[in-house]
Order: structure tokens, then sequence, then C-alpha cells
């Protein structure tokens, strides 16, 4: 031990709850969806929230990993990327004690989910739009519409609405997805020029049927990373 250093013991100090908790939210049927867990134990049993939990620092390297091994266990998804959006903290909103939660999110494409964890009743997509019929736990309700608030902005600024696409997509969908999470009409001009630009997609050979014509299909090329622009697209 360094002599310098006064020795102290970390049970002298109260510490607080410690949580990591995600956002995951797909668009699917021209509805944009959040994937919530029911808890099946205290608090707020009965109750929806968001999946996560405490970090295992036996286990956990990085709260990175504490999110994918929660949401592996608990919805059994394992989305391409996280995001940190924010820390929420303050005495009330756990009702044992301080509490402190690291939040990340992410859009991925819809998918099945199920859970086989004790702690957690059921997991499902749920529409925002119901999130008010709903008993839900914690801030969480709170969190998500931060969260939403965030994807909106990252939906007119970059192309991260390509992540709830299928492998293969038109202009037409992609277009449908960013208008569905903004709740707004686009240009479709503008979008056209933004996939341009972008220089992250390739068009494939088959085409499909839309709206009456063939429509060219796409394909992000690998390896690419999500390019981001400086000015919104056009509404």
């Amino acid at each position: 031990m360094n002599p310098k250093m006064t020795p102290y013991n970390i049970n002298e100090f109260k510490n607080p709850l410690f949580t990591v908790d995600s956002v995951l939210f797909t668009v699917e049927h021209n509805c944009l969806k959040v994937l919530l867990v029911k808890r099946a134990n205290e608090p707020f049993l009965g109750s929806w929230g968001l999946p996560g939990g405490f970090v295992n620092v036996d286990a956990d390297a990085t709260t990175d990993i504490t999110a994918l091994r929660n949401l592996k266990e608990k919805t059994n998804v394992a989305p391409q990327y996280l995001e940190q959006l924010q820390t929420f903290s303050n005495t009330s909103r756990d009702p044992r004690g301080f509490s402190v939660t690291l939040v990340y999110f992410a859009l991925i494409a819809a998918q099945q989910v199920s859970s086989h964890i004790a702690t957690i009743d059921e997991v499902q997509w749920v529409e925002l739009d119901k999130l008010n019929s709903l008993s839900m736990a914690f801030d969480h309700k709170m969190i998500i519409e931060h969260a939403k608030q965030r994807l909106q902005q990252k939906a007119l600024y970059s192309m991260v609405p390509v992540y709830c696409l299928p492998e293969y997509f038109t202009v037409g969908q992609l277009k449908s997805v960013i208008e569905t999470i903004i709740g707004k009409t686009i240009q479709r001009k503008s979008l056209i020029r933004r996939i341009e630009a972008a220089n992250m997609f390739e068009a494939i050979d088959e085409k499909v049927k839309s709206g009456g014509r063939l429509a060219q299909q796409y394909k992000v090329k690998s390896g690419v990373d999500i390019v981001h622009f400086e000015r919104n697209l056009s509404v």
C-alpha cells in the first residue's frame, strides 16, 4: 500500500443501489415498440419494466457486458450494438434506497423474445402508445421517453434506422421506418441523396414489387460503420 494513501474500510460508506437497464426499440407493422419484461419479484411485483439488473462484479468486466448479459438472460436478445443513453439517479426511484441506473438503448429488428429466468414472468414487444395503460416499474416510463427522443434525433441525422430493417430493403421501407420513429413525413428525394452520400449501402440485382412497380433493393456493405450527417433530414 502506498504509505501516503490513507487506508479506509469501504463498509463504512453506505453504497447506492447500482443497476444497468436497456431500452430496445423496434418498428413492426408501422408501430414503434419497446421491449419490456413483467417482473416476478419485488419491488413492483407484476409491473412492467426495462430488462436490466445489478452488476455482477465477479463476472462482468464492464457495464456493457452487464447490459448484454441481462438482455440475453431476460429476453433472449443479443443486439448488434448498444449505445449509452444517460445515468438516472435519486432517492425516490427505488423504494429500497438511493438508486443509480446506467441506461443503454438501441434500435433492432423485430424478433422473437423469451425468458427463462425466475425473476421474469413475461417478455414482449409493447407499442409505445400503450404504455399509459400498463403498470410500470420504477421510473422506466420516463426513461423510455428520454430514449425515444434520442432515437428520434438520431433517425434524422444518422443511418441508425437501418438496424431494424431486414437484410435486403428498399428506399420505401427505410422511409417508412424513419417516419414511424419521428412521427413525421420526410422527403423521398432527401432520403435518396442521403443514401447516396452515406456510401454504406450497395444495390443488389433482385428487385421487388412495390406499389405496382419494381423497387431497387439495397443491403448494408460489410464492415461499414453507421454514418452521421451534419444536417437533419428535410421533413
